[in-house]
């Protein structure tokens, strides 16, 4: 029964990623829980706040990505080699541009939101944070990404399969850590 092999190949394909995305998001869970995050959060106001929306966007933005990256390959349009190509830059570039402006829409609505429940904030500090943030997680994100597809679609896997895990496994993982990584940089520069 054709239905039952490719339910088959599906699981077969996304297990060992989604196991991997576990261990890993237990890993994002240990870093948010460390000593140093909560510093950070008691540190700017506003942290806590918007750590959900900026990790939910890293899954969103970067997930087009990688669904617009599977379905030209599927579709031939795309050629699984790290090569110059139109469609890629393109693809690339209107997601990295995506991640970075709704990262800087983030910082300016949790710095509204603060302000008018009265609780302080640093439009300069919230800004800077997610900037830092975004960028660092946006190159490592769509580089790890690309890299993923490509050598995975060129070992006979349906990027369909594991995009999914390995999206929001990255933006939870890199959305953490660089949130901590964009804190240390504002506080040196302020």
């Amino acid at each position: 029964m054709p239905g039952h092999d490719s339910a088959r190949d599906v699981y077969r394909q996304a297990l060992p990623v989604i196991a991997v995305s576990l261990i890993a998001g237990l890993f994002a869970g240990t870093i948010l829980a460390s000593e140093t995050m909560r510093a950070n959060i008691a540190e700017v106001p506003g942290l806590l706040l918007l750590l959900p929306a900026f990790l939910a966007t890293r899954g969103g933005v970067y997930g087009s990505l990688g669904a617009r990256l599977s379905t030209g390959l599927h579709q031939g349009i795309i050629e699984p080699r790290f090569r110059p190509d139109r469609r890629l830059t393109n693809a690339v570039v209107a997601s990295f541009l995506n991640g970075m402006t709704v990262s800087v829409f983030i910082a300016v609505v949790t710095y509204a939101t603060l302000v008018l429940f009265g609780d302080g904030g640093s439009l300069f500090q919230l800004v800077g944070v997610m900037v830092v943030a975004g960028f660092l997680s946006a190159v490592l994100m769509i580089t790890v990404l690309i890299a993923v597809i490509f050598v995975g679609y060129r070992r006979g896997l349906d990027p369909d399969n594991v995009i999914g895990p390995v999206v929001t496994t990255l933006g939870d993982v890199f959305g953490v850590f660089f949130l901590l990584v964009g804190v240390a940089v504002v506080g040196a520069v302020s």
